[in-house]
């Protein structure tokens, strides 16, 4: 007699899956943080923490090796530029990137599941 579990398990999504389906809904930007404030890569125009929101982040923790622990942070700037900004987290986290994060105001989780 086989059993079959009562549960489905469903896989954790890569950083990659995320930011492709991310990119989909338009966060096409990649930003970085340099001398206190948000990059846009695309044309190098700068925010200051007060201009942008976090919509959401995720989280991804690395099953054989702790330092691929990363975070990924799903930005709006009030000039409509939608995008990521990508961080180690723990100890191999951008000490810049943690500071600059911690002055936004506007941070949210979206906990809500998509309807297929």
């Amino acid at each position: 007699m086989t059993t079959q579990p009562s549960k489905k398990i469903q896989s954790m999504n890569t950083m990659t899956e995320c930011s492709n389906k991310l990119y989909s809904q338009g966060f096409t930007e990649n930003f970085k943080v340099r001398n206190k404030k948000l990059i846009a890569l695309s044309d190098e125009s700068s925010f200051e923490p007060d201009q942008i929101k976090i919509t959401n982040f995720f989280r991804f923790e690395g099953h054989s090796d702790p330092s691929d622990n990363a975070i990924l942070y799903v930005i709006e700037t009030d000039d409509g530029k939608k995008g990521m900004l990508i961080d180690a987290y723990g100890a191999d986290a951008d000490v810049g990137i943690g500071e600059f994060v911690k002055l936004i105001s506007t941070i949210d989780k979206n906990t809500h599941k998509e309807e297929k």
